[in-house]
């Protein structure tokens, strides 16, 4: 099995399928390499294909009518994005971006739709993956809505670590987060904020801080409180 397929076993919506067809998949794309803040898809442009995440990370956002950046999600390996364009035909609802060096897997639209002919099972695995991701989206939306500004920032914390973060000596840790206007972007709120709630969590003995990393020293005590 080539070092794609064996990949592409662990994305979601392909792991349900029998060793031949995924070797099938691994030959009708294309690998792309994208540096660090490369814009891959552009809101409103005409959707053509899906993209499976190789290695690196991408964020998914929207501009608001007062032009701010609103960052839906960040997807790392593994993940996939573009579904929806191809799907109902209509123009790409998000804007993604590069936020470090990131390779995809890029299968183009009249492809896709093809294998959902031939192996109904990949539809099957979309709708679930789908549906997570609403569900995900509706618990963002009122914890945002009706949270004040630490519950904001924790609710964002709590999804990157759930999204990425890896548990180590019973410690949930977040390897890489990201930039604090970027958490700002997601929480709803100001970069400052972002700063001034990090520092409260810490003092809290909730979370410690070093460089880009992040540990919640108790993630089911922070998951009762903020959740």
């Amino acid at each position: 099995m080539s070092s794609l397929a064996e990949f592409l076993k662990w994305v979601p919506i392909f792991s349900e399928l029998e060793e031949e067809t995924i070797e099938k998949i691994a030959q009708v794309g294309v690998r792309k390499s994208y540096g660090k803040e490369n814009v891959i898809l552009m809101e409103e442009e005409a959707g053509s294909a899906l993209f499976v995440i190789i290695s690196g990370k991408v964020k998914i956002s929207r501009t608001s009518s007062d032009g701010r950046e609103v960052i839906l999600s960040i997807l790392s390996e593994s993940d996939f994005f573009g579904e929806m364009a191809i799907l109902d035909g209509l123009t790409r609802s998000a804007t993604v971006i590069s936020i470090e060096e990131s390779e995809l897997y890029i299968i183009q639209r009249n492809q896709f739709l093809e294998l959902l002919k031939s192996h109904p099972e990949i539809s099957i695995s979309l709708l679930q993956e789908l549906t997570q991701r609403l569900r995900t989206a509706d618990m963002k939306i009122k914890a945002l809505t009706l949270k004040d500004a630490e519950g904001k920032v924790a609710t964002v914390i709590l999804q990157i670590a759930d999204d990425y973060g890896k548990i180590k000596q019973g410690l949930v840790e977040i390897e890489k987060l990201p930039l604090q206007q970027d958490l700002a972007n997601m929480a709803g709120t100001s970069r400052e904020t972002i700063s001034r709630t990090l520092h409260s969590f810490a003092k809290k003995d909730l979370v410690e801080i070093e460089g880009t990393k992040l540990r919640i020293l108790d993630y089911e005590k922070f998951k009762e409180l903020y959740n």
